[in-house]
């Protein structure tokens, strides 16, 4: 037992499983074709990249909850570390990017359903957008226990198709080495000046690791299991998806990928037929409708735990009294998912989830460095990873285009009232005097810009300083 009660029964390979189940999903339905319309055969580097990038940003995840081990994950690390303020706006952040990602499953659903109906009208995917949604909000509206049986039986049937399709691509390549090499040839047709955007993008199917570092008083001696379970489980997931991608690319040429909104169908025809591509097809609209079942679940609890302490209306804290679901919530949340997937496109709506999650990261890796000063104890890794951290969240934000980035900004900044609005009082004055003291990530923005600029630049300058003597000094 730990000494806050819980009893400690994960262990690693119960961290490491849930790493990989809360990873893989729908998302590489989606994003298997984005990578070859900016890099071409190339992408499955991409892929590769955005995997490392993604275990760096998750190590700092699992010091945090070594750290802070108690809920509320990002929400908790940048309140601990920079206050109230700070910490609501992780929040906050972390709401818009899983807003965002629901909208995106609605789209893609009928991405995947015109295969078998291509002459698909407007308002007929209106209707189906309408109608999907409508569906998992009922399920979940009705209560956790009837959403839960079914997102286990989605859970399923969303990774079986993909698990079957590369282990078939792999033996279609053995027999058939020159349709491999052609697809491939040449590797690089495009450059690599599109590689920030196609990494934005293949991001989005790695993230969900900051829903597994769980408290670690529930883990076996998590110092060590926590660290071990990421890598291992982030490696698994990896590898997993840069085999998938070279089996897609090496069987579908990458100018008709390119263009696909359906880039596994084109594989499962390339490799099955039309019995393949009818198996995959299938594959995507369970997985889809997974991945969207299981972040409505989870999502809807983020405004209704925000409401609950005083920084959100009330409306949200709302319980159904028969099904004792957070149906206000639901309801207010399914409604704007359904307007920006009615008038938003897959890429939009990824890149706004993707640079609002980049900010609760980079938070996060940030708060690294202040809660080893405040807290005994944790994982303590070098101090190279959470820089690269802090560096891989700005590149990563700054490749996006500049109407991206004033909307991802405009839409986090709306947190700042908000939070003004429905603060407590001592919380206010919290962050007042903060302001006054200078301390505080955002305090010192708002009252000393030019102070807390040169303050970040001498810290950037010292973090780049040291990566280059860590690196290059000795070469």
């Amino acid at each position: 037992m730990s000494e806050s009660g819980l009893k400690r029964s994960l262990g690693l390979f119960d961290v490491v499983s849930l790493v990989v189940g809360t990873i893989v999903g729908a998302d590489i339905y989606i994003a298997a074709s984005f990578g070859a319309g900016f890099l071409g055969p190339s992408s499955v580097f991409a892929w590769i990249i955005a995997g490392f990038m993604a275990i760096i940003i998750a190590m700092c995840f699992a010091e945090c909850s070594s750290l802070v081990p108690r809920v509320g994950g990002p929400y908790s690390y940048a309140r601990e570390a920079f206050g109230d303020l700070t910490g609501f706006l992780a929040g906050w952040s972390l709401l818009i990017s899983a807003w965002s990602a629901i909208a995106v499953f609605p789209l893609a659903f009928v991405s995947y359903l015109l295969y078998f109906y291509p002459a698909m009208s407007g308002w007929e995917q209106t209707v189906i957008k309408f109608l999907f949604v409508l569906f998992l909000t009922f399920v979940n509206y009705r209560g956790v226990k009837g959403a839960g049986k079914l997102n286990d039986v989605l859970t399923v049937l969303k990774i079986a198709p993909i698990f079957i399709l590369t282990l078939i691509g792999i033996a279609f390549f053995i027999l058939n080495p020159s349709n491999l090499v052609s697809h491939f040839t040449p590797v690089s047709p495009l450059g690599f000046g599109g590689l920030g955007s196609a990494l934005v993008l293949i991001f989005w199917a790695y993230v969900g690791f900051e829903l597994v570092t769980v408290p670690s008083d529930e883990i076996i001696d998590a110092k060590r299991t926590i660290p071990r379970a990421i890598l291992m489980g982030m490696g698994i997931v990896t590898l997993f998806y840069v085999l998938t991608n070279f089996v897609i690319i090496g069987t579908v040429p990458w100018k008709e990928l390119a263009a696909s909104s359906a880039p596994l169908a084109l594989a499962g025809y390339a490799v099955m037929g039309s019995i393949g591509a009818i198996f995959l097809t299938l594959g995507a609209l369970f997985s889809i409708s997974g991945s969207d079942e299981a972040g409505i679940l989870s999502s809807a609890r983020i405004p209704y735990a925000m409401a609950g302490d005083g920084l959100l209306p009330q409306a949200f804290s709302k319980v159904h009294p028969k099904y004792g679901t957070p149906y206000v919530s639901l309801i207010v949340q399914n409604s704007v998912t359904l307007v920006a997937a009615i008038f938003g496109t897959i890429s939009q709506l990824i890149v706004i989830s993707v640079f609002t999650l980049l900010f609760c990261y980079l938070l996060t890796c940030v708060s690294v460095f202040p809660l080893r000063k405040k807290f005994e104890g944790g994982i303590k890794l070098p101090w190279i990873v959470p820089a690269l951290g802090i560096l891989i969240c700005i590149y990563m934000m700054t490749q996006c285009n500049l109407n991206q980035i004033v909307t991802g900004v405009v839409l986090i900044a709306l947190g700042i009232p908000i939070f003004w609005r429905y603060a407590t009082g001592e919380e206010i004055e919290a962050v007042k005097r903060d302001m006054v003291m200078g301390r505080g990530m955002f305090s010192r923005w708002v009252m000393y810009p030019e102070k807390a600029l040169a303050h970040f630049l001498v810290h950037l300058y010292s973090i780049l300083r040291k990566i280059y003597v860590l690196f290059f000094s000795r070469s």
